[in-house]
């Protein structure tokens, strides 16, 4: 992605963003863009599974209208989520979107198991081979 922004507000990426270029979209499709976060799960500062990251002035933004959207931050956060295979990534366009994307992070989180863990893990990569969620 190119970067427009020059003020504290940070554009969320959505559908045909024009700030995406021809290679970033390829990448962006077929999920190459996350492999380097494997880098950060070995070294200890993220998860394969848990609440995706927010860009910094999103979760100041998030934490705001959302109720317990901090609730997230006690766990590291994942390459893949039980938001996101439930279809609730990308951009957030409403309050509404936040807070359900809010309340399926703290499912996940009351309800962590290994195997859930390993079921997210299989359903992203279904998701990912099907590629029509990416962007």
């Amino acid at each position: 992605m190119t970067v427009l922004e020059d003020s504290d507000a940070i554009a969320q990426a959505k559908r045909n963003d024009n700030r995406v270029t021809c290679i970033g979209s390829w990448l962006r499709r077929t999920s190459i863009d996350k492999l380097p976060q494997l880098f950060n799960v070995l070294r200890g500062e993220m998860s394969i599974v848990g609440p995706r990251p927010h860009a910094m002035a999103h979760d100041d933004e998030f934490d705001r209208v959302a109720a317990k959207y901090a609730y997230r931050h006690h766990v590291k956060p994942g390459i893949t989520g039980w938001a996101q295979v439930n279809g609730y990534h990308g951009q957030t366009r409403t309050i509404a979107d936040i807070e359900r994307r809010t309340k399926y992070d703290l499912w996940y989180i009351d309800n962590w198991t290994l195997a859930l863990d390993f079921k997210l893990i299989m359903m992203t990569v279904i998701e990912v081979v099907r590629g029509e969620n990416a962007y």
